[in-house]
């Protein structure tokens, strides 16, 4: 009696699409199962491609983390939007993901079809209908067919990625959708970036939070310095840089109040991550106009332009 084929190892990269904050970065942090991308309830929380690296027994599925396709109003928005298209070219997948509490679907989400419609090879695509623990079940079918419509080719599942549910079935379509090979990354590896990137972009999300619409994204953080202290933990300097003078008040607040609180939630979220005690310092300066400014997104770590 012979013995079963072993199963062919897979390895592949999966873009995950959608507008912005329909869950993307919430969805990629439940898949991994550890918080590597930082989420908030604001939009375009996510400004730079990051890879979320999924070791599995029988596969190994890259996620590439991405901001959300939207209308540009400044340099920055536009190097966002080239960041996402230039993602759906390099995958092997598509996971679109859409939120099935919004109705109608958004112009955003439009935009991305678009975008994938013009592709002359486009990857298969995944349609994940998010965000149905908050959906009425008499809703769901008719909610989830006017996405399925906009997007017929594509496989529709649907999931809650904040309470993990029904991901297994997502893992499964995956994996038996991207191509047979080795994997790319060690397996203890869980994303592309160092962990002072990671630690920026907590605190930027921290900002978003705690400032709300006072300063919506006018916010840029810079690392000064990331050093360790032995059984101190770590030592982070960072300066936070906003587009106006009236801005700098807002942040540092009265008596310094909000900086302090900005501080503080971003140290705890740093913590959590890293899994040791930090030091933080927190200071803030303005640079006008910086997301229309190349010079400035260079030093702030949005590279396309050299």
């Amino acid at each position: 009696m012979t013995s079963p084929p072993e199963q062919e190892f897979r390895s592949g990269f999966v873009a995950v699409m959608g507008r912005p904050n329909v869950g993307k970065s919430t969805l990629i942090n439940s898949l991994i199962g550890q918080k590597i991308a930082a989420v908030s309830p604001k939009p375009q929380t996510t400004r730079h491609q990051q890879l979320g690296i999924l070791s599995l027994d029988e596969a190994q599925i890259v996620f590439i983390d991405t901001p959300g396709l939207h209308n540009p109003h400044h340099k920055l928005g536009q190097f966002m939007n080239d960041e996402a298209a230039d993602a759906i070219t390099d995958a092997d997948l598509i996971l679109f993901l859409v939120d099935l509490t919004k109705m109608p679907p958004h112009e955003e989400d439009r935009i991305l079809i678009k975008l994938l419609d013009e592709l002359d090879q486009r990857p298969m695509v995944i349609l994940a209908l998010n965000k149905i623990d908050r959906v009425e079940a008499g809703d769901l079918d008719q909610r989830a067919a006017v996405y399925e419509e906009l997007l017929p080719d594509a496989v529709p599942l649907r999931i809650s990625a904040i309470h993990a549910d029904k991901l297994d079935d997502l893992k499964q379509s995956l994996i038996s959708n991207i191509p047979e090979g080795p994997p790319f990354f060690p397996v203890d590896q869980i994303t592309n970036l160092y962990e002072r990137e990671i630690a920026a972009d907590l605190i930027r999300a921290v900002c978003l939070v705690q400032l709300r619409d006072e300063i919506p994204h006018s916010i840029a953080v810079r690392m000064d310095e990331y050093t360790e202290r032995g059984d101190h933990g770590a030592y982070i300097r960072t300066t936070l840089f906003v587009e106006r003078d009236s801005q700098k008040g807002i942040v540092v607040g009265q008596g310094g109040k909000m900086i302090k609180r900005i501080g503080a939630h971003a140290r705890s979220q740093i913590e959590a991550m890293s899994s040791r005690k930090v030091y933080l310092d927190l200071r803030v300066k303005v640079r006008k106009n910086w997301r229309n400014n190349e010079q400035a997104l260079k030093q702030f770590g949005f590279k396309r332009w050299n």
